[in-house]
């Protein structure tokens, strides 16, 4: 194979997104902590997802404890089948209020078993209702929303994210970004390794 048609090749595979476009190294100049913040949590999730689901409450419980910010990127999967008009129920409420947004993420993964695409307007309801703000009949009529999910997908394509969640504990100082691969037993020390 030739040098140019081994480079198209790769190129190829890195668009389908069966190579990873970005290292390690590349994701310290992507995934940042906020201004002011010297670490965060950053997690590419999906609403559909059970993993998430279960980390979600560990995640929560670091950012209280570190007081660190936790940094939320939409990744609906493609098999999903309601995940990603979740993440365009969950940016709605972003849109009045972060911890309203973060507050119905927990509520989903916290019902998530029981949701299914013909439900999930009742659940949103239900939460809207709970928190006196009007759900209108079409939440997005801009595409505002979406398009702020579809730049959250794309970022995950090129950092390379394979699944959710994909969890990163991101600081000001450290030179390199890495993948907590099991938050149930990594997050609180690799937290613990980079604070200040």
């Amino acid at each position: 194979m030739s040098m140019t048609r081994r480079f198209l090749f790769i190129a190829a595979l890195a668009v389908l997104g069966f190579l990873p476009l970005a290292s390690a190294q590349d994701l310290s100049s992507v995934l940042k902590p906020p201004k002011g913040a010297p670490v965060a949590l950053v997690v590419f999730e999906d609403l559909q997802c059970p993993m998430c689901a279960r980390t979600a409450p560990l995640l929560q419980k670091a950012v209280e404890q570190y007081k660190i910010p936790l940094i939320v990127y939409d990744f609906p999967l493609p098999m999903h089948n309601w995940s990603y008009q979740a993440a365009l129920y969950a940016r709605y409420f972003d849109s009045h209020a972060k911890p309203l947004g973060y507050e119905f993420r927990d509520y989903i993964y916290q019902n998530q078993m029981e949701i299914n695409p013909n439900n999930l307007r009742g659940y949103a309801e239900r939460f809207a209702a709970a928190h006196k703000v009007d759900l209108p009949f079409v939440i997005d009529p801009q595409g505002k929303f979406a398009a702020e999910i579809n730049e959250d997908r794309q970022l995950g394509q090129r950092v390379g994210i394979q699944h959710t969640p994909t969890v990163y504990v991101v600081s000001d100082k450290a030179p390199r970004v890495e993948e907590v691969k099991q938050p149930e037993t990594q997050l609180f020390q690799m937290i613990d390794a980079v604070k200040p």
